[in-house]
């Protein structure tokens, strides 16, 4: 019984936890790099095809991300989460895929031009629809038994639709231990979506660290501050441009929208137009409205028993096809425009920001956390001008953010999540936070509420039984490669995959050891006719 941390070790994106207990290998989140990397991150320390389920605890990128990517190196289990993340992670993962399909598309343009080696995506479109059919959706607060000796149940984390903080029993030779994987813990009082919900019982937990650092400060009145900038701005004649993402944060921008023009909280701009420019926050969108039942607070219940659709409201504007994105900079009066990605990354966001950027009576609103490394942190630290799209635009818009507004709990806010337990854990792991975050988080643990507590680097590996750590290395600085993946590789994307294969090959011949004789001379009939055709 023990648990191998990959990811979000010492980072803030890349969440992967890998475990053995009960017979089985599983993982807890399987997440995408996201921005810069500054460790290594230790591969999966078995073939995909050996993995026998996931468990995810949210729908974002950093966490689901790499779904598709093990999928396409054998893996064949199910992946387990709430119900509203299988919705989320439908599109999510799909828009993933799309992305990285275009990238390439992009990069082998460049590389035939130069002459170089044709570049080949981590994953594909056909990869990430073929393990969405393997996602199983549970409600909250159900345990379920998904093998012998493990359980699971989901609690809500309260930091995006379907977001889970899970709890997890393994019994193994008699010995029962609690794991509790935080997930990511939402803030307190956000719009739409409940209040994360507090577990008291554990004998290990994994708790992230995202604002471990810092507070939000007093909370704003957010309706209020963003009108001010609103009218600010398209008094100037400018637009406000808003990099959100598009899953959480778009829609609660949309709720506090709704609010302003109900309020008429903007003067002389008429219905100004809101523009979502991104296909992803379209459908996200209408999968919010889907599980309003299930996942809205009482706020937001309170506003559709009244007839009124929180996120939804006049002069709302929804673009889905790259002409109609392109449009919008066509238009001379202002505008909110609300585009992905949130850290200014990708997507069409980089469009408009190449658009407005230049323009000073424009605002560039940040509504989310901005990762070390990215564009969004660049523009936020003062950047002068900015490389977008291959061109170098120079920094004449308002830069700003709307303080407080975070899907994450802030330090005191994750201090009360991790004061709940009514007995000590016997070991607290601090992961999800930049690298001196999870150090300095972990040190507070330990000092305010007497946890162990200590913030582990990608290969540190814990004996859950005898609660003894059996590898405890230090971060390996990160060299950028050719490739970066979860997948320990050669390098070449391409014959890793086919290493995958066969040993997703051999995974299958061991399941099936004890068939028919019959079946069995057909089966190795067939692979060594294969043999034949490309032995050389």
């Amino acid at each position: 019984m023990r648990i191998t941390f990959l990811g979000a070790t010492h980072e803030v994106t890349g969440s992967c936890y890998y475990i053995e207990a009960a017979g089985k290998k599983f993982l807890v989140d399987c997440g995408m790099e996201q921005g810069p990397q500054l460790y290594e991150n230790k591969p999966i320390p078995v073939p995909a095809s050996q993995l026998d389920f996931v468990l995810i605890t949210h729908a974002h990128i950093d966490h689901s991300g790499n779904l598709p990517m093990i999928y396409a190196h054998g893996f064949r289990g199910d992946v387990y989460m709430t119900e509203a993340t299988v919705d989320l992670c439908n599109i999510m993962l799909r828009d993933s895929a799309h992305i990285q399909m275009s990238e390439a598309e992009w990069k082998n343009k460049r590389n035939r031009r130069a002459g170089k080696e044709e570049y080949v995506p981590p994953y594909t479109m056909e990869d990430a629809l073929g393990v969405i059919k393997h996602l199983i959706g549970f409600p909250y607060d159900k345990r379920v038994e998904l093998a012998d000796g493990i359980r699971v149940r989901f609690v809500d984390a309260g930091h995006l639709l379907g977001s889970a903080s899970i709890e997890l029993w393994l019994t193994e030779d008699g010995v029962t231990k609690k794991l509790v994987f935080s997930g990511d813990i939402g803030n307190l009082d956000q719009p739409l979506i409940n209040n994360p919900h507090y577990v008291s019982e554990a004998d290990y937990v994994i708790m992230e660290s995202t604002y471990g650092d810092r507070s939000h400060g007093e909370r704003p009145d957010y309706v209020t501050e963003l009108a001010k900038v609103i009218q600010e701005t398209f008094d100037r004649g400018g637009n406000v441009v808003i990099p959100s993402f598009a899953v959480g944060r778009t829609q609660e921008m949309l709720y506090f929208l709704r609010e302003i023009k109900e309020r008429r909280l903007v003067q002389g701009h008429g219905n100004f137009p809101v523009y979502v420019d991104s296909p992803l926050a379209v459908e996200a969108t209408n999968i919010f409205k889907d599980h309003e039942q299930d996942c809205y607070d009482s706020a937001a219940a309170e506003l559709l028993a009244q007839g009124i659709n929180p996120i939804q409201f006049p002069g709302l504007k929804l673009s889905i096809t790259s002409d109609e994105s392109k449009a919008i900079n066509l238009q001379d009066y202002p505008k909110v425009i609300i585009s992905a990605s949130g850290m200014c990354d990708a997507g069409r966001i980089k469009h408009h920001l190449k658009h407005n950027l230049w323009r000073k009576e424009c605002t560039i609103l940040f509504v989310g956390y901005q990762a070390a490394g990215t564009l969004g942190r660049h523009l936020l630290s003062g950047a002068t001008e900015a490389k977008i799209l291959g061109e170098e635009v120079q920094v004449n818009a308002r830069i700003c953010q709307l303080p407080g507004v975070s899907g994450h709990a802030d330090n005191e806010g994750l201090m009360q999540w991790a004061s709940h337990f009514k007995v000590k854990p016997e070991q607290v792991f601090v992961t999800h936070g930049e690298d001196k975050v999870t150090e300095l988080f972990a040190e507070r643990l330990r000092k305010e509420l007497g946890y162990s507590a200590m913030a582990p680097f990608s290969g540190t590996m814990y004996d859950l039984a005898a609660g003894v750590f059996l590898e405890v290395p230090r971060g390996v600085p990160y060299e950028k490669k050719v490739t970066s993946t979860s997948i320990r590789g050669t390098g070449n994307p391409v014959f890793d995959r086919l290493v995958a294969a066969g040993q997703r090959l051999l995974a299958v011949i061991q399941r099936n050891k004890g068939g028919a004789n019959k079946d069995l001379s057909k089966f190795a009939d067939q692979i060594n006719s294969l043999c034949d055709k490309w032995d050389r």
